[in-house]
Formats: C-alpha cells, structure tokens, sequence
C-alpha cells in the first residue's frame, strides 16, 4: 500500500533532505485525499446525473443540461488532482499517450458550452456530450496498463 501511495504521490523513489520535510509539512494525508477524491467524483457523478434529468426541462432544458454535464465531467475530472497532486496531473495529461484524448476532451468541454449558449442547437450539443463522455473514458483508461490495447482488440474483433 505504500508503494501505491508513493506512486501516486509522485515519489518513485524515496526523497531525502529538506524537500521531503517540506512535502510532508504541506501535503495532505493519504486518507484526506481519498476523501476529497470520493467527493469530488461523487460531486460530478450528482452533477452528470442532474443534468440528464434538466435535460428535459421546457426552455432552459438544453443550457442545464450542457453545463450540468459539463460541471460534472470536470469535477469527476479534477478529482484526479486529489490522488496525484494538481501538477502532477496535468503534466500527466499532456504525455504524449494522453494528449489527443486531453485535447479532444477540453474542447468538447468548450463547443458543448457554445453550442448550448451561443449557437442554441440542441444536437450538436448532445453530440459533443457524447464525445466528451467518449473522450474522458479513453483518457481514463489510458491509465491502466495494456486497457486501450484490450478496447481495441475487442472493437477489432467485433467489427471482424
């Protein structure tokens, strides 16, 4: 357990001198951010969920939605920052097998807000919706070893 910490934490291996006591003094411990993982990603999953249900609400259904949606992508997102550290993350992010995922993820963050508040088209803002849940899934299992090479062998076989 240990070992994971300190992977996540960022530290492979063991820091020596003052820098180590200044990690310690500042950071926060493994159970607080666990804690703040749960409930921030408890946050987004609720925010997810209730923008879904806006959805069909008369009028302002669409702009509800989109940013409820939207919210609670970035939430379950930067829930992430509780585990690894705010830096860490985003260097992680922007790692070459991460980054078209990164990418595509942010902007169909930015264009399902666009489409919801300036261009007032329902589908294209259920279009981006969709890709963003697409592109946060495949940069979220780009995280676990040989996931994206098990997705693919599994849409190769089936399209086969």
């Amino acid at each position: 357990m240990d070992k994971l910490k300190r992977v996540l934490n960022g530290q492979d291996a063991e820091e020596q001198g003052g820098l180590s006591e200044i990690v310690d003094a500042t950071s926060l411990s493994w159970g607080t951010r666990v804690k703040g993982f749960i409930a921030c990603f408890a946050l987004g999953v609720l925010c997810s969920v209730l923008g879904t249900c806006l959805l069909w609400v008369p009028r302002k259904g669409l702009v509800l939605f989109a940013v409820f949606y939207t919210l609670g992508n970035i939430a379950s997102l930067g829930s992430t920052f509780f585990l690894m550290g705010p830096m860490r993350q985003l260097k992680r992010m922007f790692e070459p097998t991460r980054l078209i995922a990164t990418i595509v993820m942010l902007l169909c963050l930015i264009l399902t807000l666009c489409s919801a508040f300036w261009w007032h088209n329902k589908g294209l803002a259920l279009i981006f919706c969709i890709l963003q849940f697409f592109a946060l899934a495949w940069y979220s299992i780009s995280f676990i070893p040989f996931a994206r090479d098990a997705v693919k062998k599994c849409f190769t076989v089936c399209l086969s």
